[in-house]
């Protein structure tokens, strides 16, 4: 298959470099000190003060366009609206295969209480189709007590996030819409204890958590880092919401690690792959290895009132480590054979994702 012009520049830029410490020819420079731009996007609170480097991309240019963010730590949210052709984010780093050695850190701290929905508390809101993401450590910093704070909202297909860091407390990550790729990325979250009815439809007074959630996109994470923190007794990593058949939305979670995050005393069993936020969830983790923070039975409903589970896709294949030992709820199932990045993304996957960070 003959790769898309875009394909070929991300390749270039990434399996060709061990680093990535100057910008490229003709992007958008956002430094502490110098550059083009001081911030990445305009915050909120600051909307009126500052000049931004997402807010000096053309909407209506057809031609990629670049952004690279030099080391340092950046306050701020970050919102990247849709735009006509595609867009590079690099990060700088001093080795552009792994997250460790990134050097650009984006934090903010908004919870939903805050806001009218999940997506307005994100650190990153990314609404471009077509996006590549490269070593950025995103977070949302609210903590536990914020409940629902996102770290990324991804809300457009073809979107790819490569070596990056996601931290949050609970829905570090939506993914939301369209087909999106993860990959080589460490993505962190945990759990709380809900008090009132949430915006998801949780009941009140249970432990109801999980941190990488959405409805409608198909979703490939490869080589990924999932890492879960201590809290109360019980969460899941995923809540998937598809809602009928006809929806495509699937997650695939394919050659990664479950632990416990550096630091974090988390009890045996506390933690489960996935629960159905609506009936027809679907999701697989396959050839992924997975300590003992994974409860035996691997797969949990909703909740008692409303479990969900009638129509579910829970599947797994050839996962290892203590975590992947059942027996496994009766609403889930083991495949025969995995799912492949093809059948999932489509036969053209390889013109938009860098195929550098898929082995």
């Amino acid at each position: 298959m003959v790769k898309s012009i875009l394909a070929s520049v991300l390749f270039a830029a990434t399996a060709l470099a061990a680093s990535r410490m100057t910008a490229p020819s003709g992007a958008i420079v956002v430094a502490k000190s110098g550059g083009d731009y001081d911030t990445v996007s305009i915050s909120i609170v600051d909307r009126m003060l500052q000049i931004a480097a997402v807010d000096a991309l053309s909407t209506t240019s057809t031609e990629t366009q670049t952004i690279f963010i030099e080391e340092g730590s950046y306050d701020e949210q970050v919102y990247i609206p849709a735009l006509s052709g595609k867009l590079i984010v690099y990060g700088q780093t001093e080795d552009t295969t792994t997250y460790t050695s990134n050097l650009v850190n984006i934090t903010h701290a908004i919870a939903l209480a805050d806001v009218d929905n999940d997506d307005e508390t994100a650190t990153l809101r990314n609404y471009a189709e077509g996006s590549a993401i490269y070593n950025l450590n995103i977070a949302n910093t609210c903590g536990q007590a914020c409940h629902q704070a996102l770290a990324v909202s991804a809300y457009a297909s073809e979107q790819g996030y490569y070596a990056c860091q996601f931290t949050g407390y609970q829905d570090t990550l939506l993914a939301e819409t369209g087909y999106q790729v993860y990959a080589g990325t460490y993505i962190e979250g945990a759990v709380y204890v809900s008090h009132h009815t949430s915006k998801r439809g949780n009941p009140a007074n249970i432990i109801t958590s999980d941190f990488i959630f959405g409805q409608h996109a198909r979703a490939w994470f490869h080589e990924c880092d999932i890492r879960v923190l201590e809290g109360p007794s019980s969460a899941s990593i995923t809540a998937n919401g598809r809602s009928s058949e006809s929806d495509d939305s699937y997650y695939v979670i394919h050659k990664s690690t479950v632990a416990a995050a550096d630091g974090n005393d988390v009890s045996s069993g506390t933690y489960y792959l996935g629960r159905p936020w609506s009936q027809y969830a679907r999701v697989c983790f396959q050839k992924t290895s997975m300590t003992d923070v994974i409860n035996h039975l691997g797969w949990t409903e909703w909740s008692t009132s409303t479990p969900n589970t009638e129509n579910v896709t829970f599947v797994e294949y050839g996962n290892t480590g203590t975590g992947a030992k059942g027996p496994r709820a009766n609403f889930s199932s083991e495949l025969t054979e995995p799912i492949t990045i093809s059948w999932l993304l489509g036969s053209d996957w390889e013109d938009w994702v860098d195929t550098s960070y898929i082995n």
